[in-house]
């Protein structure tokens, strides 16, 4: 056999045998890495590679290492983790359903909502489903809503946390499309193509550009639970709640607040250019601290006045960071600059001494050491993934499997319509049964190369992919959130409700799709508009 076509069969074999391996349950790092080993030793045998060809591992491995955009992982786990544990979610449920309550549909509504405020602030896709599950589910059921509509609501609003930004799964996409636009462009310069431009992306124009469309999501969200209202209105009935207005009015400026501003200073210093999604991030953890602090503190009784101080001091450093000048680099400092140097200076010293009492509380009663070891165990599954994933996509390619991924999408009919086509059909199809980290990190490095030197921009790619991944929750028989939300269900709410509860949203998700796909602008927009 040619020794080309037989590399390209051990390539598609490899990769066939990874999906194996996954679905029996093995632990995907390991799976990735052995895998590709053990095929790499196959191919060495047969002379089809060579040993220098894992020469490009340590680089990897460095660079994975020295990438600074990664460590905002850790921090946005850890934001998360805390203010889950800082029964933010609870709060917001109980106001919100006071407020929409009484509407037909409301409870379906105030899921949403809270859905969206969650992934804005943790992005914890099993903590939200979980937690709103406990709390909304009971609520809905007993009260005469159906069960599936339910079910489908809760857990497709849960899963928002993987399109609408700060989102683990946006970092680590922009991260590796990062490297694809290099390597696009060295293929595209090798084969003297020059008239096709590939712009540069970074994690700041995937959160950007996934603002739209998650809100987009939103609103179709919404928009089906008000069609359910108007057709089947028995199926959403309204709630009777004797609520005082005004006590509603003073609940919601408390428990909307602090969400509100610690999602105002992550994301608007990131969109904003005030700071990278790493510092953001650093500031998103700070801020859920300081959250959780003041959870314990009306908890227990007692003056949370410290933490608010701190968190006023967050947003004015935030805000002297966007307008005003700091900068002492210069022959002449004005007066101005001093005063907000010293501005600055107060509103740290307010925030060093309220995140002290934050992290006494958060450690004297056990939350701060539960979500450090939380987030470590989680971060570290990531980045062992991502070690394992840069063996196996190294000796796929040595074994010729990247050319073989090319020839097939090239020869699609259509053209660049075709061959994206197919690569999001293939990812929804995985997401039946790979978990998202395994998408991105097995198929996103092969195709997404392909795909932009056909043209197609990257951050409306990256924005396509993203809703794609996360439709992977959502789907039988391996959908994340499915199980999540199994686990927590009434004893009368069976797993055929949520299955088939999750059927119109998962269409929602491709409708969503379609219409990005068709106004390619509310992905692009604003990422254009910011630079």
């Amino acid at each position: 056999m040619d020794p080309v076509l037989l590399g390209e069969v051990l390539s598609l074999l490899m990769f066939a045998c990874v999906c194996g391996l996954l679905l029996l349950g093995f632990p995907v790092a390991f799976t990735l890495g052995g895998t590709a080993l053990m095929f790499f030793g196959i191919g060495y045998g047969l002379d089809l590679v060579r040993l220098s060809d894992l020469g490009a591992l340590p680089n990897r491995y460095f660079g994975v290492m020295t990438n600074y955009v990664l460590v905002a992982v850790p921090l946005f786990v850890f934001m998360g983790v805390m203010l889950e544990r800082s029964r933010i979610a609870e709060a917001l449920l109980e106001t919100m359903g006071m407020l929409f309550g009484r509407l037909r549909g409301g409870l379906g509504i105030s899921v949403v909502i809270v859905g969206m405020l969650l992934a804005a602030s943790t992005g914890i896709v099993g903590a939200t489903v979980i937690t709103m599950g406990l709390l909304s589910l009971p609520v809905m059921v007993n009260n005469g809503y159906d069960k599936r509509l339910a079910t489908g609501v809760i857990a497709a609003s849960g899963t928002l946390g993987q399109v609408i930004p700060p989102s683990i799964v946006l970092v680590l996409l922009g991260d590796i499309m990062q490297g694809a636009t290099q390597q696009a462009r060295n293929t595209l310069m090798a084969q003297g193509v020059f008239d096709v431009i590939i712009p540069p992306i970074n994690v700041l124009d995937l959160f950007a550009g996934a603002l739209l469309p998650g809100l987009l999501l939103v609103g179709l969200y919404i928009a089906w639970v008000l069609i359910k209202a108007a057709l089947d209105p028995n199926s959403v009935p309204p709630i009777e709640m004797k609520v005082d207005r005004r006590e509603l009015r003073r609940r919601l400026l408390r428990v909307m607040a602090p969400p509100a501003i610690l999602i105002l200073a992550v994301l608007g210093s990131i969109l904003a250019g005030a700071a990278p999604p790493t510092e953001a991030a650093a500031v998103g953890a700070v801020g859920a601290i300081m959250l959780a602090g003041v959870s314990i503190a009306e908890a227990e009784g007692r003056s949370a006045k410290p933490i608010y101080w701190a968190g006023i001091a967050i947003g004015v450093i935030v805000l002297a960071r966007i307008f005003l000048n700091l900068n002492f680099q210069r022959q002449e400092v004005a007066v101005t600059t001093y005063l907000s140097v010293a501005l600055v200076a107060v509103a740290v010293g307010f925030l060093v001494y309220g995140l002290l009492i934050a992290l006494l509380r958060t450690y004297r009663t056990g939350i701060l050491t539960e979500v450090m070891r939380t987030s470590m165990q989680i971060s570290a599954m990531v980045f062992v993934i991502l070690l394992g994933a840069s063996i196996f996509s190294l000796v796929f390619r040595s074994l010729g499997g990247e050319q073989i991924v090319n020839e097939v999408l090239s020869s699609m009919p259509g053209g660049q319509f075709g061959a994206l086509l197919t690569v999001m059909a293939l990812m929804f199809f995985l997401g039946f049964f790979l978990d998202y980290i395994e998408i991105i990190f097995v198929v996103v490095p092969i195709v997404v190369p392909i795909l932009l030197t056909m043209g197609i921009d990257p951050i409306w790619l990256g924005i396509m992919m993203s809703i794609n991944l996360q439709t992977s929750f959502l789907t039988p028989p391996f959908g994340f959130a499915l199980f999540y939300l199994r686990g927590v269900a009434p004893p009368s709410v069976s797993t055929m409700d949520i299955y088939r509860g999750i059927i119109p949203f998962v269409l929602i998700q491709i409708i969503g799709m379609a219409i990005i796909w068709n106004f390619p602008a509310l992905a692009t927009w604003l990422p254009r508009a910011l630079q």
